[in-house]
């Protein structure tokens, strides 16, 4: 690769032309080692962006950013490995009864997660509520967790495609998040990296999605379907509807809080049917013959769930903080709700200080918003809409501005629409 240098990469991109396996590679080792300046890494990003990638050019960029680091080789474990990845929403609480509900059913759930920023929420975040719960798990406790425990929930490690690690980090201050190729290499050498034999995606659109276009949401996980396959990930993505939020609670332990309802047997609709379509998938494409339904009613998969959370060091039984502070929003009128808008609510939840603005910010483990209506449901005058959950009452004001919009209410309920739009792969 002596002849490889930074500016024909970038003008090669720049001037619309295809990288070569040689060109890609050099970039990713030298971006990785910090050879390459991150004004010029960010000149190739906008052009990527701009101009795009070709299916090979993304094949050989994912695996040059897997090969960044180490793959974890999760082949001894003696049991079928699968994990799930969401794009992000809010109340987006699936990962919680999720992980160790497909571990009842037999699996090894290698699942590293994230924090949050901006309106949506972070796995991590909604965790570290849980007094004594930490993300960090060793590699030897990380492979004996799967192994006698079946789910680990934590942090990634830094050895897991270090490459992503800077180069987001450049992504979100350049203006260069959108790009699909970006966003699916992103997750998806994370994701191969960790070792799973099969991978499901819960891909969102909506108001409250990263992606609000059903179209761009499609080729986002027909992109990520096609580099997990391509690197012998069983791999298959479920479009899901984000236009309003899961559930009935946006923020951190009020998420936990209705994430253990789901594990006991009862919790919201909307959340149980998704957590059971991502649960049936992923047993499918780990070619396990389980039903998830059952296992859920069983209760095998709330045992899960407390030793998951003391295997990391978390109490189940402890008290989740609560928030000082309570707002109640009532109907100014009688009618039927039209509109539950996702962004809204989560936005309302951010400003509450259930999440963050940048990376380093702390989030509060109380605070948050409930709604205890959904589209379609009848409302009278002054009937609670929403609570609002904060350690600091100045707060409050800005999230019932947020929320003024994210309620509409007319004469006749809407149609309803599916929560799952469709499957892909």
């Amino acid at each position: 690769m002596a002849n490889v240098t930074i500016l024909d990469v970038i003008g090669t991109k720049r001037d619309g032309g295809e990288l070569s396996t040689e060109q890609i590679r050099w970039f990713i080792e030298n971006f990785t080692a910090g050879s390459v300046g991150d004004e010029q890494a960010s000149a190739l990003l906008m052009a990527i962006l701009l101009r795009g990638m070709t299916p090979s050019e993304l094949a050989t960029w994912t695996t040059a950013m897997i090969d960044s680091g180490e793959r974890a080789d999760l082949s001894a474990l003696g049991r079928p490995t699968v994990d799930k990845h969401s794009t992000g929403g809010v109340g987006d609480k699936i990962s919680l009864p999720l992980c160790p509900l497909v571990a009842a059913c037999g699996a090894a759930v290698p699942q590293m997660a994230g924090r949050g920023l901006g309106h949506t929420g972070g796995t991590i975040d909604k965790l570290e509520s849980i007094p004594g719960w930490s993300p960090e798990v060793a590699g030897s406790d990380y492979a004996r967790q799967l192994r006698d425990v079946g789910a680990v929930i934590c942090s990634a490690g830094a050895q897991l495609a270090p490459a992503d690690r800077r180069m987001y980090a450049l992504r979100d201050v350049t203006g260069t998040v959108e790009s699909i190729p970006l966003i699916a290499s992103s997750i998806m050498s994370k994701k191969i990296a960790e070792g799973a034999a099969a991978l499901v995606l819960d891909v969102k659109f909506g108001s409250g999605a990263f992606m609000t276009e059903m179209g761009r949401a499609r080729e986002l996980a027909e992109t990520m379907v096609g580099l997990g396959e391509a690197n012998g990930v069983r791999s298959a993505a479920l479009l899901t509807d984000m236009n309003t939020p899961l559930g009935y609670n946006a923020g951190n332990a009020i998420e936990v809080t209705e994430s253990v309802e789901v594990l006991a047997g009862g919790g919201p609709p909307d959340v149980v049917e998704l957590t059971l379509a991502l649960a049936e998938t992923m047993c499918e494409l780990a070619q396990i013959d389980a039903d998830p339904a059952s296992v859920l009613a069983s209760g095998a998969a709330m045992d899960k769930w407390r030793s998951m959370i003391s295997a990391q060091g978390g109490d189940p039984d402890a008290p989740l903080p609560t928030a000082p502070h309570v707002e109640r929003i009532e109907a100014p009128s009688a009618g039927h709700v039209t509109r539950l808008d996702a962004r809204a609510v989560g936005e309302a939840a951010w400003v509450l200080g259930a999440g963050r603005a940048r990376k380093e910010d702390p989030v509060s483990a109380s605070a948050g918003v409930r709604w205890f209506v959904r589209p379609g449901d009848r409302v009278a005058k002054s009937q609670l809409l929403f609570e609002l959950h904060t350690e600091d009452p100045e707060r409050i004001p800005a999230a019932r501005e947020a929320l003024e919009s994210a309620l509409v209410l007319g004469d006749a309920a809407p149609e309803p629409t599916p929560l799952i739009a469709e499957r892909i792969g």
